[in-house]
């Protein structure tokens, strides 16, 4: 019994445990994704996005697609259980609610802004900005797990952490926003396309 204990012990400890990255593996990492964030103009892509609340015993599952513009107009289209857009163009947020629509100006917020800006750095990945956040780097299987925990304490009020999975090409995998109270939402790509060519009538509002 003891020996199984200490198995179970030993086995949860390494499945739980991350690999931290060398310096230079980070710096690599860093130059790889901030290289295919230069060139990406377009996204488009698939998603499940899951959205975990403490007191639930099931996370909010939801689907739909997402578009990407360079340099900084995103549209969440969600598509079940429920139709419902959410499209940041301009310093505007356009909300589409099944039919009913509605805007807020964002430009005119400093933690909107903010915002917007690590969406749209997160979708594409680029977000090493040390004099924003304090990054650690992980490695995860084949792929890279890298954590942004804001240093600003407004945003950090609502924001605890970006969590970003990255696959060896330096594509985003995954995204995790966690709060501070520990709530979070995790939104998973697949059937991403890069640099094609996307319709203005896409951003339409």
């Amino acid at each position: 019994m003891r020996n199984l204990f200490l198995f179970l012990l030993i086995t949860t400890t390494c499945l739980n445990a991350q690999t931290k990255m060398s310096s230079q593996e980070a710096s690599a990492l860093r130059a790889l994704v901030k290289k295919q964030a230069d060139i990406t103009k377009t996204i488009s892509s698939d998603f499940i996005q899951y959205k975990h609340l403490d007191f639930l015993d099931n996370d909010i599952t939801s689907k739909g697609k997402l578009a990407f513009k360079s340099p900084n107009t995103v549209k969440w289209e969600y598509t079940a259980p429920f139709k419902y857009t959410v499209l940041f163009k301009e310093e505007t947020l356009f909300i589409n609610n099944e039919g009913e629509k509605s805007n807020v100006d964002i430009g005119s917020s400093k933690v909107f802004k903010q915002l917007n800006t690590l969406i749209t750095s997160s979708i594409k990945g680029d977000m090493f900005a040390d004099d924003i956040f304090d990054i650690s780097y992980y490695k995860k299987d084949a792929n890279s797990e890298v954590h942004f925990m804001p240093t600003d304490k407004q945003f950090s009020e609502f924001m605890k952490r970006f969590e970003i999975i990255f696959n060896s090409k330096g594509d985003v995998l995954e995204v995790k926003m966690v709060e501070p109270t520990d709530d979070y939402t995790r939104i998973i790509f697949s059937n991403r396309i890069v640099n094609k060519n996307i319709p203005d009538a896409v951003f339409a509002h």
